[in-house]
């Protein structure tokens, strides 16, 4: 058994590095969006089309994915996923030299795409580097350092993309040619810059992985996605991706809007202690702020409380099964949520803020109950918990819908509904590894 674990931890550090980068290339290329907004003038549903593209290629290409994982094995994977980064940050360079929206949706998509294969091969790789007891375990701690990753991409991305003035396009059409023409090599080199270094070091990444000697844990994969099918817990498994991605999407697009909802803005200038946080964040005058950004400084906490809670869950299941600790963590984000809109003030922001910790755990875990006991259909299985990401896409739509129509309080229901069937996944998927 130690040797085991002496074996694994080099591959354990170098998978772990990858979940790092595509957080933090995930969430930097987030900070383009409003970059894009004022450069193209787009409307709200335009440049939601960005984070579309993104979920688009989860839903295309887990499968396609999977396929090829049983095929190539997880390490060749990699190397493919990775060449596939590069190419979409290339792509950066010519959607910004041109000036075309469609271009970098392509670039966008094709990221996204190289970052799903990533994906399809890197949790089931940590999955199985070592015990399935363990799996939980490392998996939330390989998905600790991908949340800190998206803790630090913002600060990158506000130094890097979204720092200098946009024009808009009355004010490029009063500039001298001249000016215009230096104006656009300025906006192009903004976004070329970061994502060429990018694409250079993604690159030498791939590079480095085909030398890199990695344990070969890939089996042939006999019957495929047909066997798949008769497996209830991977569908069950697949619907507890879908619905918590939802929950926590929906949750964190909305969190700002709720806030004002609950006239948490003015509540905040008026609490000393609250106030200096949102100063410290903001750096700026909080009488001299929108009240969007005063109350969005607190969305902090709910991420970081991703990343946090990580590496607590992956110290509890050294001792706790996961499958008691998942049910746990469910269990405190549907209270959170009830305690949210039951009060008002302090109490329902800091509680709604608290599911992002409890959240933290709920993919890893999900993903690595799933897999268990799957041998060699863990990569196609792999595939079919990443193509249920688009649920990141489908369930915000639809509170939205019901925040429109029936108000906040009643649209949380829907992700207290999403956590209760994870609860209830974690409870089946308990019950089988003590009957197994």
């Amino acid at each position: 058994m130690t040797t085991n674990k002496t074996n694994y931890t080099v591959p354990f550090i170098i998978i772990t590095t990858l979940f790092f980068l595509w957080g933090f290339i995930t969430v930097l290329v987030d900070s383009l969006v409003p970059r894009l907004r004022e450069v193209f003038e787009l409307s709200y549903f335009q440049a939601g089309l960005v984070q579309f593209a993104f979920f688009l290629a989860y839903f295309v290409f887990s499968i396609p994915a999977g396929l090829l994982l049983s095929k190539v094995g997880y390490k060749k994977g990699i190397v493919i996923g990775l060449s596939t980064m590069a190419l979409g940050c290339l792509l950066f360079y010519p959607a910004s030299s041109e000036r075309i929206f469609s271009v970098f949706l392509l670039a966008y998509f094709t990221l996204a795409a190289g970052i799903t294969i990533l994906q399809v091969a890197a949790n089931p790789y940590v999955a199985v580097l070592g015990s399935e007891q363990g799996a939980g375990s490392r998996l939330n701690l390989a998905q600790a350092f991908n949340s800190l990753g998206t803790a630090i991409a913002p600060i990158a991305g506000a130094a890097f993309l979204l720092s200098d003035k946009i024009l808009n396009s009355q004010e490029i059409d009063m500039l001298t040619t001249v000016d215009r023409e230096n104006y656009y090599i300025s906006e192009a080199a903004a976004v070329q810059t970061p994502f060429l270094f990018f694409a250079g070091l993604i690159a030498a990444l791939a590079v480095a992985f085909i030398f890199i000697k990695l344990p070969q844990l890939q089996e042939t994969a006999k019957g495929g996605y047909s066997a798949l099918l008769k497996k209830t817990s991977v569908w069950m498994g697949a619907a507890g991706i879908f619905v918590y991605v939802g929950a926590e999407v929906a949750i964190g697009s909305y969190l700002v809007n709720y806030f004002i909802n609950l006239n948490l803005d003015q509540t905040i200038v008026e609490n000393e202690t609250m106030s200096g946080i949102a100063s410290f964040f903001l750096n700026a005058d909080l009488s001299a702020i929108d009240s969007k950004a005063i109350v969005g400084a607190f969305l902090f906490f709910y991420w970081t409380g991703a990343m946090v809670g990580r590496f607590i869950g992956s110290a509890l299941m050294r001792f706790i099964p996961s499958h008691k600790v998942l049910i746990s963590f469910t269990a405190l984000a549907i209270a959170m949520i009830f305690i949210s809109i039951s009060t008002d003030g302090f109490v329902a922001m800091w509680s709604i803020l608290a599911v992002g910790l409890f959240n933290s755990i709920m993919f890893p875990t999900i993903f690595t109950l799933t897999l268990n006991g799957l041998g060699e259909l863990k990569p196609q299985a792999s595939g079919v918990l990443c193509m249920a990401i688009v649920g990141g896409a489908i369930v915000p739509i639809s509170f939205g819908a019901l925040a429109d129509s029936l108000g906040f309080a009643l649209a949380f229901l829907l992700p207290m509904a999403c956590y209760a069937y994870i609860m209830f996944f974690a409870f089946y998927k308990g019950r089988k590894i003590v009957v197994g």
